[in-house]
């Protein structure tokens, strides 16, 4: 079944003819720039979207990978900060994110003869809410790993099948994914949360996300982590020096959810003022 899939994933993309693949650097984009390259060598390439949502981090190893695997890769600056409607924060952001990408991808394929502009859903992603689907279909962007009926799981393990590192990478949404839905998205917030999540995964976390919470001008970290990296961060001494990090890269107050990492946590609402959450690690004790 696996390997139809994977047959069927080749035989659509060797229907493209050519094809600009929507690349970020996650499992699924990837995989698919890589096999794109292997069915239709130079008449693939990948290109990656850079803006203050994208950490330095991310952008440094997608194009590493590209070398690493003999891919090209295309960096493309987009305008989406540019846009009132994605620096508000909707539940629909993603959306004018991705017709931002395809508003730049669009021109590029059509001037240097790229037939089929190709993005990562797959087809695990059907029934999610995603709003970064409907501009892919504005723009009529391909989704082949959702067509050759691939899942999260199936890539996972063809993606190590071809030695690829990414095959057991955590899920990577951009920077502005830790902002509350809401909660006004700007570039000082990203760099705060880029430089903070960067501290934790040089300390060793692998499930990483900080959460940025505002209220007037004092700004909050909601730490989560991986369920089983808890115990080794609140038994490993490692909280005093978090807290210094983080009030040095500009957080008031540094707290560790302790539900853990889980997707989409920013959906929820968060009480307006920080003193009324109940479960918190503050950076000063309090009466």
């Amino acid at each position: 079944m696996l390997e139809a899939k994977d047959e069927r994933l080749r035989e659509l993309l060797k229907g493209y003819g050519s094809c600009l693949v929507a690349y970020s650097g996650g499992v699924d984009s990837v995989f698919l720039a890589k096999v794109a390259h292997e069915v239709l060598g130079a008449r693939a390439l990948a290109a990656i979207a850079d803006s203050a949502s994208l950490p330095r981090r991310e952008l440094a190893e997608a194009i590493e990978l590209g070398e690493r695997f003999g891919f090209p890769v295309r960096v493309v600056q987009t305008a989406e900060f540019d846009n009132p409607s994605y620096l508000a924060n909707p539940t629909n952001r993603c959306y004018f994110c991705k017709h931002a990408l395809f508003t730049e991808l669009g021109p590029l394929a059509r001037g240097e003869g790229f037939a089929v502009v190709a993005y990562g859903e797959n087809a695990s992603d059907v029934g999610d809410h995603r709003p970064g689907a409907q501009a892919a279909s504005e723009f009529a962007v391909r989704a082949p790993l959702k067509e050759a009926g691939l899942t999260k799981d199936d890539i996972r393990t063809l993606s190590a099948r071809l030695g690829l590192p990414t095959a057991d990478k955590p899920q990577m949404a951009c920077l502005s994914s830790r902002i509350p839905t809401g909660e006004s998205v700007t570039p000082e917030k990203l760099r705060m949360i880029e430089q903070a999540e960067d501290f934790l995964r040089g300390a060793g976390f692998h499930d990483v996300r900080v959460r940025h919470h505002q209220s007037g001008s004092a700004s909050l970290a909601r730490i989560e982590l991986g369920v089983a990296e808890l115990a080794r961060f609140l038994g490993g001494g490692l909280h005093s020096e978090v807290v210094l990090r983080f009030q040095a890269i500009g957080y008031l107050h540094v707290t560790l959810d302790l539900a853990g990492y889980r997707r989409g946590s920013t959906n929820g609402v968060l009480p307006p003022q920080f003193s009324s959450i109940s479960l918190q690690k503050r950076s000063q004790p309090t009466a």
